[in-house]
């Protein structure tokens, strides 16, 4: 599947695509109209395959740089690349600090209870 995305993507020189004309399989159902295609199915050949190998090391970084053979910044660089690419959803990552580093801050009086609960929470 993916040797046919790439000869695809060659062939449209990768300019976007639109799909013009789509059938169900196995039935006689058939769509006509403008369609843009999935934002998955928008990325490279290459950007799906680091995508799905990212999804089926479960997340695994060490795994990633392993199975590509390169470093850790680089499997971070593609996967902000891609999380760029990828914005039809919005969601916002918040990275809590552990929190022996919130009850660090509280006992050398950088934060009062009231704060360290709420970073806690």
């Amino acid at each position: 599947m993916i040797h046919s995305w790439k000869k695809l993507a060659a062939m449209t020189d990768n300019k976007p695509i639109v799909i013009k004309k789509a059938a169900v399989t196995g039935e006689e159902i058939i769509i006509e109209g403008n369609f843009e295609l999935p934002p998955l199915a928008r990325l490279t050949p290459d950007e799906q395959l680091f995508a799905a190998a990212f999804l089926k090391t479960h997340g695994s970084i060490k795994q990633m740089e392993k199975i590509f053979g390169i470093s850790y910044p680089t499997v971070k660089n593609r996967l902000n690349a891609l999380g760029k690419k990828l914005d039809f959803i919005d969601i916002e990552v918040n990275v809590k600090p552990p929190v022996s580093e919130i009850l660090d801050k509280l006992e050398r009086g950088e934060i009062d209870a009231e704060q360290a609960v709420k970073e806690i929470e």
